[in-house]
């Protein structure tokens, strides 16, 4: 893989992270084996433009004020909670006659039939794998054609993917990277009205009376009430004697 080039300045003690941030620069550190931590600063959006490009997995040829190469991966890149403006850049330096440990981007590309005919949604599980290989090696990321998923019972696992020469991947050859699962289907609760016709009594719920669309409530007992006061058992008063 071609390295990016990127231009660093070397930051001295006397010129702390916050200060260089006011600056309107990214301060940077860079350590790795074989070589001592260094400070660096570089131009905000110049180093945007080339992350932009480049992200984690592409090697950096950090060019410091013209006068040294350091072949470097971005490692760490800090952002402001707040404003989400990088701060701070940890590199790690690379040899390029050492083997490396990183992470590959999978990108998914092509059409589903499971989408495309059957309304399935893409489920992208996998977004990246984790290899290992010489620096050289490297590449921007792994495509995954998902065209192959014809049904919701295929998928796409690591062991599927084609790899370039010089990459051993890492990760568990059975994890699933990409599938297609049936659409949800949501279903509403229709609820039972009782239509009330004129003049008709409608027994609603929980034994209400319903006349007119208005539950009598009360109804029966008002019955009961009644039929006491016409002269049932333990009810009413009694009829007064003849003179």
């Amino acid at each position: 893989m071609q390295s990016v080039l990127l231009a660093v300045q070397n930051r001295g003690q006397e010129l702390n992270a916050k200060k260089a941030v006011s600056m309107g620069k990214i301060p940077a550190v860079c350590y790795g084996k074989g070589l001592k931590e260094r400070s660096f600063m570089m131009d905000y959006q110049v180093f945007r433009k080339v992350f932009r490009q480049a992200g984690e997995n592409t090697i950096l040829e950090l060019d410091v004020e013209g006068k040294e190469k350091l072949n470097v991966l971005v490692h760490d890149v800090q952002q402001d909670p707040v404003s989400e403006k990088i701060i701070h850049v940890d590199f790690i330096n690379v040899k390029m006659d050492e083997v490396i440990r990183t992470n590959i981007p999978v990108v998914v590309v092509g059409v589903a039939p499971a989408i495309k005919e059957l309304g399935g949604i893409l489920m992208h599980r996998l977004d990246e794998i984790e290899v290992k290989c010489l620096p050289k090696d490297l590449v921007h990321n792994i495509e995954v054609d998902v065209s192959s998923l014809v049904d919701f019972r295929t998928s796409i696992r690591v062991k599927d993917l084609i790899i370039p020469a010089g990459i051993t991947v890492m990760s568990g050859q059975d994890e699933v990277v990409a599938t297609v699962v049936a659409p949800t289907k949501i279903e509403e609760e229709v609820p039972v009205v009782a239509a009330a016709v004129e003049g008709e009594a409608v027994v609603g719920a929980e034994g209400a009376v319903v006349e007119g669309g208005a539950v009598a409530e009360g109804a029966a007992a008002g019955a009961a009430d009644a039929t006491k006061g016409a002269g049932g058992k333990g009810g009413g008063q009694k009829p007064e004697a003849k003179k």
